[in-house]
């Protein structure tokens, strides 16, 4: 946004050049003062000298007189060597400074301050030249004496006599010539000093007059448009008070200008605006993070530099919710969109116009409809997985979905007292929730996984916090309630399918519908826990190779792992058709080889370029084999990956903390694995829907102990990693 043409500055333009007129004036006048104070000074030291030529040429005469009164007595004596030391200053003194003088040169008085003098007239000329004609018949003869004068080996009489005769002569010449020039100096200085005087006077005169002038002409002019900026202040005044949206100006340092529109007030839910800081306005009502996010967004759009269309893209006050601050109950959050647009005066960013709008009805909408649409996309992707998943695996899904949450509903009533027991509420349920959200992902129901990645985020957060009290877990009973929910959605897509399907597609040796427990609809979160109230389930049973579903369903939850990381893997399995796996233990392999899979596909194999720059194929393979040797299940999962890289957990445990360098050196590779298996150690820089958050690893372990099994890992660095779980099959 720019401005009309700065009808101020040609306004005032007139005002501005007049000031700087009289200001000029006032300068030179100033100048002129200044430069005649130093023609005085020149004109006084020239007077200065003057007389002290006089005063040397009296005191030159009375030395010779002197010496020459007291001729014969020894020129060693303290009175001959005073009046012989005096006699040669005066000389060089009178010579120097008659030169000076005539030639206007630079001179020193006796406290060692400079002045150049100034050109004198003709007449002073004459005087000087005069005086010089004098002294240069003089100063040859004092120098002839000087000469001699203190050696008693050569006569200095005659050179004496000379002197004294010739002074004689020159003095009463040189005083004349002397005093003529200090009389054409003072009258030249006397009547340079009236001159100054009087153009001085004249000066201040001509400069009260223009002020008279000056004061007369413009404050009329001022009142004439201070006028006009009071009609257009009431035409302003008047927009201001008519429009139903906010508006108002941002000065550089985010103060809201005295005038903005009448609706501010109650769009923004604050009775005084005007002057106020834009920071402190908003400050409560946003997040801290937005509110410097804000300033920082303001400090762009002053800057020259940057292109206002793009940084309007990063606006962070569009459609933001402010809170209420005020106490008043029958006010609601609202959703208010700011705009922010340059006010321009010439090519300067003079100041930031801000519109800003009341769109809770607008956002409430599109979060209406969102809302629906999520609803619907998550109905479409559950109707997908049932219609292309094989039931039992479905079924088996829902009910160990609810076992999940029973679990975890379990834990969070158990209060626990100490931190010890806190520590191990935490790991337990982030063990449910990884489980789950691993087999969740694993049928590609991202509902799920989104929600359990959400309640994973909570619980990372908590394992970083160091001090656990119960009331950190009561978040996690809504993320209960959502999971439940889902669960009870997809258990009711099932029973809708069942129901329409026609009776000829129904097997008649099974069951037509597997349906949960109808308890499980009315299911809810309750004091901040879940409440389970389930009696069992059943199995859906409609035919078809469960274990080619199963090898499929392993297969394409490694696909899909290996396209988020980036990465291409095969998974293959000779035995899982094979195996007829007890009842009890069908759901803990089923967890372990997801966990496997999953740490498999994440830690294991490497990127296609990686493998290979190694000499490898650009696609990683996992081996997937079950056994039963008659008293145990034994589950091996095996990949052809980069294997376990100890020295990394040694860096990490030394990064975090736990031990340190040398420390870590130190441990064995049986004592980096039990670290590997630990809760919340993980090798994964960042974590992601995937891993990263150490937990696959602390599940497979809960498991194993939980079954009374057995871990065995066998790893070579570059070349593979072997995980065999034996499962008792008592």
């Amino acid at each position: 946004m720019a401005t009309t043409p700065n009808i101020d500055n040609k306004r005032y333009q007139g005002l501005i050049i007049s000031i700087a007129l009289f200001l000029s004036l006032i300068g030179a006048l100033l100048a002129f003062t200044f430069f005649t104070s130093s023609l005085l000074v020149r004109n006084t030291a020239l007077i200065d000298q003057t007389n002290q030529v006089a005063n040397s040429a009296q005191a030159v005469i009375k030395d010779l007189f002197d010496l020459d009164a007291s001729y014969g007595e020894d020129t060693n004596s303290p009175h001959m060597q005073r009046v012989l030391e005096r006699l040669e200053q005066n000389t060089a003194s009178i010579t120097s400074t008659i030169a000076a003088i005539e030639q206007g040169g630079k001179v020193t008085d006796n406290e060692g301050n400079s002045y150049n003098l100034p050109k004198i007239d003709s007449d002073a000329q004459a005087n000087i030249a005069a005086a010089n004609k004098e002294w240069a018949a003089l100063e040859p003869k004092i120098q002839a004496y000087l000469k001699d004068a203190d050696n008693v080996m050569v006569p200095s009489a005659d050179a004496l006599t000379q002197a004294v005769e010739q002074a004689k002569t020159s003095s009463l010449f040189i005083n004349d010539s002397l005093d003529s020039l200090t009389n054409d100096v003072f009258n030249t200085a006397k009547r340079e000093a009236t001159a100054i005087r009087l153009i001085q006077a004249l000066g201040v005169v001509a400069i009260f007059a223009y002020f008279l002038i000056f004061v007369f002409f413009f404050v009329r002019r001022l009142r004439e448009t201070d006028a006009e900026a009071l009609a257009a202040r009431r035409e302003t005044q008047e927009i201001m008070e008519t429009v139903n949206t906010g508006l108002f100006l941002l000065d550089k340092d985010l103060r809201i200008g005295q005038q903005h529109s009448r609706a501010l007030n109650d769009i923004i839910g604050a009775d005084r605006l005007a002057g106020e800081n834009f920071t402190n306005v908003l400050r409560g009502r946003i997040s801290d993070k937005d509110l410097k996010t804000t300033q920082q967004f303001i400090e762009q759009l002053y800057n020259p530099r940057v292109k206002e269309k793009l940084v309007d893209s990063l606006n962070p006050l569009h459609k933001v919710m402010l809170h209420n601050t005020s106490g008043n109950k029958t006010l609601n959050e609202r959703f208010l969109d700011f705009k922010f647009s340059r006010v321009y005066d010439n090519k300067d960013i003079a100041r930031i116009l801000v519109n800003v709008n009341d769109v809770s009805d607008a956002v409430y909408l599109e979060q209406r409809l969102e809302k629906e649409r999520s609803e619907n996309d998550m109905q479409i992707e559950m109707l997908t997985t049932i219609l292309n998943v094989n039931p039992k695996i479905i079924n088996e899904f829902i009910a160990n979905t609810q076992l999940h949450i029973e679990k975890m509903n379990n834990i969070l009533k158990n209060p626990g007292s100490s931190q010890y027991e806190l520590e191990g509420k935490l790991k337990a349920i982030y063990r449910e929730m990884h489980s789950l959200k691993g087999e969740a992902s694993a049928l590609k129901l991202h509902s799920f996984t989104k929600i359990a990645s959400e309640a994973e985020d909570k619980l990372h957060g908590l394992q970083n916090q160091g001090q656990l009290s119960g009331n950190d877990f009561l978040p996690l009973a809504v993320h209960l309630d959502d999971l439940l929910s889902l669960s009870n959605t997809i258990t009711t897509l099932g029973e809708r399918i069942n129901r329409s399907a026609p009776a000829s597609a129904k097997p008649a040796t099974t069951k037509a519908s597997a349906t949960l427990n109808d308890n499980l609809a009315h299911n809810s979160i309750a004091k901040d826990v879940v409440s389970l109230d389930n009696d069992g389930s059943q199995n859906i049973d409609l035919g078809g190779d469960v274990a080619d579903d199963q090898l499929g369903f392993y297969k394409s939850f490694a696909e899909d792992i290996a396209a988020r990381q980036g990465k291409q893997v095969q998974l293959t399995s000779a035995t899982l058709a094979q195996v007829q796996i007890p009842a009890h233990l069908e759901k803990p392999i089923k967890e372990i080889s997801i966990q496997l899979v999953r740490n498999a596909v994440v830690h294991g194999i490497e990127a296609p370029e990686a493998r290979q720059a190694t000499g490898k194929k650009a696609v990683g393979t996992i081996d997937l084999d079950i056994k039963d040797t008659g008293s145990d299940i034994v589950l091996t999962v095996q990949d052809d990956g980069q294997g376990i890289d100890y020295d990394s957990i040694r860096t990490k445990l030394s990064q975090e903390g736990r031990f340190s360098t040398e420390e870590a050196s130190l441990l064995s590779q049986n004592d980096l694995l039990k670290h590997l298996f630990s809760s919340g150690f993980s090798t994964k820089e960042h974590a992601d829907e995937d891993g990263g958050r150490g937990v696959g690893l602390d599940i497979i372990k809960a498991k194993v102990k939980e079954y009374d099994g057995k871990l065995n890992v066998n790893s070579e660095l570059g070349q593979m990693t072997r995980f065999i779980i034996t499962l008792p099959k008592a």
